[in-house]
């Protein structure tokens, strides 16, 4: 019987090959037009400036791949850590298996087919490949990684992206099982960084770790065997309580897709997307009753032990912090009736009323556990009392609107797509979205950077 990482491999060789089902093709498109669009709109903000000075300090010379699209060019694993980062700036782009995974899985794949002259239906074989990887290492363990201190997208990403890039190289079996090895001794990210610069990060090294992984894999570099499953490895290793099914084989790899089950969510919000059902519920509940933000006497929350736990920010004092802060977010969403770019701003969080009324904010954790993401409660719940003495309940709230089963339309996700690229000089948006909903059609993504500019 073949080892986890043999089966990895193997099931990543098959796959560079494959038919892939539509409704699959389908997920995967709109993770990637969500990405690009995070990824232009995230194009300013200081971090990615950094990311960027830092790689043309070392790199100044034309590359293989676009940073940004259309902003010049760098090697291949130094424009996914660009572009990666700037996707992740914001934390507007989409969620699934406990963590981010087009915003990793996105960049990396651009860059390596744009090395390449790959195709769109190429980098989708090689996505699902990334996103299954994901799916079935992360699904092996009873317990919470963000509880640990592990952020899912920056450990599992970088091992699931180095499936996806390995992939679409079509790499050999042998290839495959080393660059998995290599990558899950490059991966690592800490939630004590949420709310800072770093976060960003994360996915950028995740994202160009992948593509370092792949590359020194096809230069013939080794690595063990078992590297994913030994009881010194990666799943053990990182495992918060060493409750991890490292010996179960993966028998179903390949045949019932996870990518159909747990899809993508998209984000409505630039926030943090564990306080995305209760900013549905405060909005709903302001416009259904004409609340007036000075009215409220306190609001209290009911959300899941892991969302609680990330939501680390109680008194945030910047735009990144307030990402991480369901005080902020229930306060914005209140005052603003909104919690979008224009909040997430140092101004904003120190607005006199919004620091009030993240002071009335109260939460307590539940302990039910919701089937499609264990990392929630079943449900989330809100209170809001006003200083006449009404109390509004939201009552249960199951899942926040862009959640995979509860999805936002197609006209939805084409005006969060040009919203994201409204400040983006030149870029003919809607010419490039047109470009990314026929994907499987685009026979060269280097065309991507060479579409007309207004």
């Amino acid at each position: 019987m073949n080892g986890l990482t043999e089966t990895l491999a193997r099931f990543i060789n098959a796959t560079g090959t494959a038919q892939f089902p539509p409704a699959a093709a389908q997920v995967i498109r709109t993770g990637v037009i969500d990405t690009i669009g995070t990824m232009l709109a995230g194009r300013k903000e200081p971090v990615v400036e950094i990311v960027r000075r830092h790689v043309a300090a070392r790199e100044p010379s034309a590359g293989e791949s676009s940073i940004l699209l259309y902003e010049g060019r760098a090697f291949a694993a130094d424009a996914a850590l660009i572009n990666a980062t700037s996707a992740h700036a914001l934390d507007y782009d989409d969620v699934a298996l406990s963590g981010h995974p087009s915003v990793v899985l996105v960049p990396a794949l651009l860059a390596e087919a744009e090395a390449l002259g790959a195709s769109g239906a190429d980098l989708i074989r090689a996505y699902l490949a990334g996103y299954e990887v994901w799916a079935e290492l992360i699904g092996r363990d009873a317990d919470f990684h963000h509880l640990k201190g592990w952020h899912p997208t920056a450990v599992f990403g970088t091992v699931g992206c180095a499936a996806a890039v390995a992939c679409l190289r079509k790499l050999d079996v042998d290839a495959c099982r080393n660059a998995l090895g290599i990558a899950a001794s490059m991966a690592g990210g800490l939630v004590a960084n949420f709310g800072t610069m770093t976060k960003p990060f994360h996915a950028g090294r995740a994202a160009s770790s992948a593509i370092e992984a792949v590359r020194l894999a096809m230069l013939g570099m080794t690595a063990s065997a078992d590297a994913i499953e030994h009881h010194a490895g990666f799943l053990v290793a990182i495992s918060p309580a060493g409750r991890v099914e490292k010996e179960r084989p993966a028998d179903t790899l390949g045949q019932t897709l996870r990518i159909l089950d747990s899809g993508l969510s998209i984000k409505k919000y630039p926030i943090c997307y564990a306080a995305h059902r209760v900013i549905d519920a405060v909005i709903d509940c302001a416009k259904r009753e004409n609340i007036a933000a000075e009215k409220v006497a306190s609001v209290h929350a009911w959300i899941g032990v892991t969302p609680a736990s990330v939501l680390r920010n109680h008194r945030p004092m910047t735009g990144l912090e307030a990402k991480f802060s369901l005080e902020f977010a229930v306060a914005s969403a209140l005052v603003a009736r909104a919690v979008g770019l224009s909040q997430l701003t140092d101004e904003f969080v120190s607005d006199a009323q919004v620091r009030g009324l993240m002071k009335r904010v109260s939460i307590s954790t539940v302990t039910s556990v919701c089937p499609v993401d264990p990392s929630f409660a079943f449900n989330d719940r809100v209170e809001i009392r006003l200083d006449d003495g009404r109390t509004i309940d939201s009552g249960e709230i199951r899942f926040a609107r862009g959640n995979a089963k509860l999805p936002l339309t197609e006209s939805d996700l084409r005006t969060k797509f040009l919203d994201c690229l409204s400040g983006v000089p030149k870029v003919n948006a809607s010419t490039l979205y047109e470009q990314l909903s026929r994907l499987e059609n685009v026979r060269n993504l280097r065309t991507l950077a060479e579409l007309p500019l207004d």
